[in-house]
């Protein structure tokens, strides 16, 4: 199904200025062509300057001693008082002046004056309005076009400070809580949304720092009654009297305190992954890999687990020891969860010149769809919490955590026939100076 095209807030607010401006127009148009045909329709035409009245005299023309007049009438010469000629339009009088037109003159003309005022305020009306129209209607393109321009504009500079709100969100969803807008200008409505943003950030970013050196004080705290733990049961096993109960016990306790040692460093190093790292380096993940894949190989022999490296340079900016336990975590989990004779393969490289991926495929139990994303959580296993006495439960926890520290992510996927894939994706070096 096609999506219908995104119609952002810009857009629409240009829409909504370039209507109110359509709007403005057509309506002060309408008023206009109203307001002008009103005033043509109630003006007074003067039809005597262009039509005569029987009997009026004719300005434009000189007096003559005699003959007939083109408005049907005819006229005395007022200096000689001598015999005027009659007009079509009756019976003239001698020696006095003008004669007097009778009552059907008169009538035809007012019914032939109205017509001709009719005719010449109807035609002036067409020569006016229809040119209003047609002028003010490609005025009226012209002033919408403009609007729709001056409306984007507009709509772009009240944006800007949505758009930076937009971006520190998008930076502080990968854990970049340090950051602020700032934004400076008038105390309106944008700033003061602006203002509450950055006090909610600088509040979160107190929680979260007050949380990761709890965290971090918590586990060298209990990292010294271990250490003291395991001196004590070493030298009560090495007593040359010890008895074989209590060298077996103090093996078993010995386990136990590894496993406890290997929690407390895993929520160490989840607790120092979980923000952005401060002194990032050059770091080629592929060299990174291999002295994984290599010192994972001895395990990986006693499972009964073939392991395979397919690598090529990747050069990524970063931390080496997180990354190191990054891909330490991977290749440990699809070693340790996997079947007897099964396989591991580890890839590493470039993907494009903005990306590096390393992807890590083990064969094993099947693994439903849904349990998928659980395996991302703290102290969060396939099989229960007592079953598996090797591992942490932290494993794919750090791999994400250090890779979003990174500004990359980390997902994974069940194989068909059994086994999960792993992928890590980081973003590359941009600049080819691996010098540093």
């Amino acid at each position: 199904m096609v999506q219908p095209p995104k119609r952002t807030i810009r857009v629409r607010l240009t829409l909504l200025y370039g209507g109110l401006v359509m709007l403005s127009g057509v309506t002060l148009l309408l008023v206009t062509y109203v307001m002008l045909d009103r005033i043509i329709a109630t003006q007074p035409i003067d039809i005597t300057s262009v039509y005569p009245p029987p009997g009026a005299s004719a300005p434009a023309r000189p007096p003559e001693a005699g003959g007939s007049g083109a408005g049907g009438s005819g006229t005395a010469d007022k200096g000689t008082g001598g015999a005027g000629g009659s007009g079509a339009g009756g019976a003239g009088a001698r020696g006095a002046g003008n004669e007097t037109p009778d009552a059907a003159a008169k009538e035809r003309y007012k019914a032939q004056a109205s017509e001709a005022a009719r005719r010449l305020r109807a035609d002036f009306r067409q020569r006016t309005l229809r040119p209003l129209v047609v002028g003010g209607s490609v005025a009226l393109g012209l002033f919408a076009a403009g609007g729709l321009l001056i409306g984007w504009l507009v709509s772009g500079r009240t944006l800007r400070p949505i758009s930076r709100i937009t971006a520190t969100a998008r930076r502080v969803a990968d854990r970049s809580l340090h950051e602020r807008i700032g934004m400076t200008g008038p105390p309106d409505e944008l700033r003061e949304l602006a203002d509450t943003f950055d006090e909610m950030l600088r509040r979160l970013d107190a929680a979260f720092e007050g949380q990761r050196r709890f965290v971090a004080n918590a586990s060298h705290e209990l990292k010294t009654p271990l250490a003291i733990n395991r001196t004590l049961l070493e030298v009560a096993m090495g007593r040359p009297d010890a008895p074989p109960q209590v060298t077996q016990l103090g093996e078993n306790l010995l386990a136990v305190n590894a496993r406890h040692e290997r929690l407390i460093d895993g929520l160490l190093t989840l607790a120092r992954s979980q923000h952005a790292v401060a002194d990032p380096v050059p770091v080629d993940l592929s060299a990174v890999v291999r002295r994984v894949a290599d010192l994972s190989q001895p395990d990986a022999r006693r499972a009964g687990v073939t392991l395979t490296l397919d690598e090529a340079p990747s050069w990524v900016r970063g931390d080496p020891v997180l990354l190191e336990r990054l891909a330490q975590n991977l290749v440990q989990n699809a070693v340790r969860y996997n079947v007897d004779g099964g396989w591991v393969r580890v890839v590493c490289g470039g993907r494009g010149p903005e990306e590096v991926r390393l992807t890590v495929d083990n064969s094993g139990p099947e693994v439903a769809p849904y349990e998928v994303p659980a395996l991302f959580e703290p102290f969060r296993r396939l099989d229960d919490r007592v079953g598996s006495a090797q591992g942490t439960g932290l494993g794919l926890s750090i791999v994400r955590s250090v890779a979003r520290a990174h500004a990359g992510e980390a997902e994974a996927a069940p194989r068909a026939g059994g086994g999960l894939t792993v992928r890590v994706t980081l973003p590359a070096l941009r600049d080819n100076n691996t010098e540093e």
